[in-house]
């Protein structure tokens, strides 16, 4: 059986999708890395909802997949880009999102680390002290959850800082006030272009300085960073400069497997976006690299490289589409439906790669429900044989 798969240049092809997927079950835990994956959200579809509304969320299913992600050995990276904050999830459902996923990680024992934010301010604020004053009720909200806390990039403090002594200021002021060691997120314009010249200056390499001087003067409250900037050579030259202790998590959805697999020098920990969909087979590879197997963990990372970087393309921040679609297809979710009408952010053309992609390294569960629902996306478009 084959299906018709339209082409960049809009043209169909005929595809002969795979009859069985990878078997890959639960294992036993993850011990050489840490590894979280930044989970999705899914959006309830019954819901009279508008773009800029507020969200509707469907909370079984969005559990459910959480349950998933810890069944592997994974943890829960929580309400974080991959659930659409700032992109269709507002603070309010955010905090109940953080709010039950920790609770259902206390249930079943899973690892969970949540964002902290700024999103509830909704105007450009007047100054500092309202930036630090948002990112306080975020925090008291994760650490009152037991999640461990991730300090997010903040769109407010990139709008309001007038260099680096603000963003010293504000995160010094955060990371004293901290219960636990937290991690702090680097977020890169190409993920979202309002943080741009995050850290006081739009030279990476200065921007660079004052990301490390934060960590130097507090380095007791910081467990580790979350890289996203999708250049794994600064992100071993960062990793190499941390004091000691303090893990570097790559957030590089291009370049993961040589970061994560590392050299003589060191390596990366995981918080990736990218391992929504690769859940199973990521916690496979690195059960592989517990062992010492770099090579065997490398034959099974490396080709799934391709489909993140297709999911991940320009306009980088639209990833989360692809990752939704990709759930749909796998039987994680009954519809193709997103919070903020999201569904829409990607063509034809690249759902039906997304869809190769993924069915040719074995991801869906049911490669026959993948296919008819391919097909039933297809269709909704015009194509009919």
């Amino acid at each position: 059986m084959t299906i018709q798969l339209p082409d960049s240049a809009g043209e169909l092809r005929a595809y002969e999708p795979r009859a069985t997927p990878l078997a890959l079950d639960a294992g036993a835990p993850l011990a050489s890395r840490v590894v979280f994956s930044a989970a999705h959200v899914v959006a309830d579809p019954f819901a009279d909802t508008s773009p800029d509304g507020p969200a509707a969320v469907d909370w079984d299913a969005t559990l459910a997949f959480r349950r998933h992600l810890w069944s592997h050995g994974l943890g829960v990276a929580e309400a974080m880009d991959t659930a659409q904050r700032g992109m269709g999830l507002d603070w309010a459902g955010a905090a109940e999102l953080i709010k039950r996923s920790a609770a259902e990680a206390r249930a079943v024992g899973g690892r969970i680390a949540c964002g902290v934010g700024t999103d509830q301010l909704t105007a450009v604020p007047k100054d500092l002290a309202e930036v630090r004053s948002a990112y306080e009720e975020q925090l008291a909200l994760v650490e009152g959850t037991g999640a461990q806390a991730i300090l997010m990039a903040s769109r407010a403090l990139a709008a309001v800082a007038r260099g680096p002594e603000d963003y010293l200021d504000v995160y010094g002021h955060l990371l004293r006030q901290a219960a636990e060691p937290v991690v702090l997120h680097w977020l890169g314009p190409m993920f979202d272009p309002a943080l741009d010249g995050y850290w006081g200056s739009a030279d990476l390499d200065a921007a660079t300085e004052t990301f490390l001087e934060v960590i130097a003067e507090h380095p007791d409250k910081v467990d580790g960073i979350k890289v996203s900037l999708l250049d794994a050579r600064r992100e071993v030259e960062l990793r190499r400069r941390l004091p000691k202790g303090v893990r570097c998590y790559t957030g590089d959805d291009f370049n993961y497997p040589e970061l994560i697999a590392g050299d003589a020098r060191g390596f990366s920990h995981a918080l990736l976006g990218i391992f929504d969909p690769l859940g199973p087979l990521a916690a496979h590879a690195v059960r592989v690299l517990d062992q010492g197997d770099t090579d065997g963990f490398r034959a099974l990372l490396d080709p799934t490289v391709e489909l993140s970087r297709h999911l991940f393309q320009a306009p980088t921040r639209f990833y989360k589409t692809g990752v939704v679609f990709l759930a749909w297809l796998a039987g994680h979710q009954d519809h193709f439906a997103m919070v903020g009408g999201l569904q829409s952010s990607r063509s034809l053309p690249h759902f039906a790669k997304a869809y190769e992609l993924a069915d040719g390294l074995g991801l869906f569960p049911d490669p026959g429900l993948a296919e008819a629902r391919m097909k039933q996306l297809l269709a909704l478009y015009g194509v009919t044989r």
